[in-house]
Order: C-alpha cells, then structure tokens, then sequence
C-alpha cells in the first residue's frame, strides 16, 4: 500500500456522493490497543412485561401488539412522516418548502427482549430479511411513496428509545439526500461505462485485499477507502442487483450470515453491545428505471478507542468536512482478526 495512504495527512474520494474526506494517520499510527472500558449493560429478561414491543404488550398509544413468534411490524405511533398531512407549498422570497407524506413503520426482529443480531440465528435473520422484503415491495407500490429507507439504530448511544431488537422502515414521497446523491454517482458511472459503480469497485477491492474483513458466495463485507466512522463498513453483493428483492432464498441466508458474523465482530471489538446506525441503500420506487443502481448495507458505528470512547463529528468536521485518523486499511485489519465466535460464548478468542 502506498505510504502516502499510511503515514502522510491526505483526502480520500467517496464515489458514491462526491464527497471528500480527510485522512491524518500520522496521528495514530495504528487502532488502540490500551486500555477497553466495558460498559454496565445487564442482562436483558427474555420477556419484559414494560416492554412497548414485546408480543402481547400494550403500547404507549394503546394498541397492543400480536403475540408474533418470529417478525412483527407495525406502523410507528410517533411517525416522523404522516399520510395525512394536506399537500400544500409554501414560497416567500428566498425562503420556500412543501408538505412531505409517507409511513413510519417499526420492524421487530424478534419476540426475544434479550436478543441482537450478533445473537440470533441465521433462521432468524434471515426472517428479518424477508420481512424487509415484503416492506419494500408493499410500501414501494404506493403511488405515493417514492423510496423506502430501511435502517437500525442499535444502542443508546445512537439515541435507541428501547432495547427490544428492532429497526424501521422510513418510507416517503420524495428521494432523500443520501440516495439521490447516490443515483447521481451511479448513473453518471454506469452511462459511461455500462457496468456497476459498485460492482467495478468490488473486483479492485477483491483483487487488492487490503479493506476486505469477509466474504461468501453471495456477498462481501468491506470497509469502504472513503469510511468516515472509525469502524465503518458496507456489505455488497456479488450480483448487480439493484434491491433486496431480486435476493433469492439462498441469498438470503448468505445476507443473514454475513450480518451475523460482522455484527459478532463489532460485539468482540470491546466485548459489548456494540452500537451502530445502520441502513440499506437500494433503488427508489417511484417506477422509474435504475440499471445503474447496486444495494449495499451500511453501518456506521460511533466508538473509537473502547466501549466508552465516542466519535464525534466536530469543529473542523462541522464546518469543513469529515476527518479520522485510524486509516480504513487499519480498521478492516482489526475487524478481520476477531472471532467469528460471540464473546458471550466463548471465554478466550484471538
């Protein structure tokens, strides 16, 4: 690997926004091996009757939940998007909005209170999988639904309202931020090129093997050149597909395992329940075609030295543009080196 990359401050192109950030290795040569503070978390009950998302518990609106034995979504009591809000605009000189509409739904992983993905099975999660499925193909069919967000935010660090293993599924009239900028990127490679953004950028990352953690039939687990978080990483698949719903059965289970074991690599990283923001980029559903478009899931952890040490985007992050210190190549090392084996289950692991 060139030692500019390794040793020298330098910036690092995101191919798929367009964005940049800094990269400052000389600040720490290699990932903390000090001290790892173990946070206080108890063990969670199985069942927890004050629970707002176990089975047959009633909500803080007053619905009660089915008594599931695997998956359950619901809509969001507290939708950041509605339906019935009256479409209306609003423009005054420089200043200008407009109404937006859409469904807030909450997905519960599972009926376990005590359980992560890291801890379920493959079964499991590949339960959750073809639940995420079906929620992208319903809610994306609405005429008035246009792109489906599907994402998790495990822990209290990043501002998790309950412990109970869920995620949600966001879906609204207009493209967000994040994906249109993603459309751009891959359309404009995928007309000059006619192959995949993501999938041209996967065979040099295979070859290399530098940012690689793990890979099976179907899918590879990576943490991208561009990574802003300290442990980011991406899972992409093998095929052009350009959502989850074109994923077979097999392919399901490889997506289940691939999350299973990343998400036990995170819990070993400092031995806890390790938090993150994760979410699945795929092509909108506003009809249209997208040939250039290839999902990927991505997660973006906050802790950087030790289960109490967070990162925080500040200053020079705020008012410039993000900056780390802990190369990507040195992260992907660290992550690939855990076990594959939960802490929880095992005394010692290398």
């Amino acid at each position: 690997m060139s030692t500019m990359l390794s040793e020298q401050p330098h910036r690092r192109y995101n191919i798929l926004t367009g964005e940049w950030i800094l990269v400052s290795p000389h600040r720490t040569k290699r990932p903390w091996q000090g001290k790892t503070e173990k946070s206080n978390s108890e063990q969670r009950p199985e069942y927890d009757p004050k629970c707002y998302l176990c089975p047959t518990n009633t909500r803080a609106s007053g619905s009660i939940n089915e008594n599931y034995k695997s998956t359950f979504a619901f809509r969001n009591d507290y939708g950041a998007i509605l339906m019935d809000g009256k479409e209306e605009n609003y423009s005054k000189g420089l200043l200008s909005a407009e109404t937006e509409q859409g469904i807030c739904k909450v997905v519960c992983f599972s009926p376990d209170h005590s359980l992560t993905l890291p801890l379920m099975t493959i079964e499991a999660i590949s339960d959750v999988i073809q639940l995420w499925k079906k929620e992208y193909k319903e809610l994306g069919s609405m005429e008035e639904i246009n792109h489906v967000q599907i994402f998790e935010n495990k822990g209290d660090v990043m501002g998790c309202s309950n412990p109970h293993p869920h995620g949600q599924i966001w879906a609204q009239s207009t493209i967000p931020e994040e994906p249109r900028k993603k459309t751009k990127k891959q359309k404009d490679y995928f007309e000059t090129n006619v192959t995949s953004l993501l999938g041209d950028y996967l065979k040099q990352e295979l070859k290399v093997k530098e940012r690689i953690i793990l890979e099976n039939e179907d899918f590879v687990a990576l943490v991208p050149f561009w990574a802003t978080w300290p442990y980011e990483t991406m899972i992409i698949p093998k095929k052009h597909y350009q959502h989850i719903g074109q994923l077979n059965k097999e392919e399901e289970v490889s997506f289940a395992e691939i999350i299973k074991v990343l998400t036990t690599k995170y819990d070993n990283l400092f031995e806890i329940s390790f938090p993150y923001s994760a979410g699945i980029h795929q092509m909108p559903t506003d009809g249209k075609d997208y040939p250039e478009w290839h999902f990927h899931m991505s997660f973006y952890p906050p802790l950087l030295r030790s289960a109490t040490v967070k990162k925080f985007m500040v200053g020079y992050e705020m008012f410039g543009n993000p900056q780390r210190d802990i190369t990507a190549e040195q992260a992907a090392n660290t992550l690939k080196t855990l076990s594959n084996v939960h802490y929880s289950e095992k005394n010692t692991y290398k």
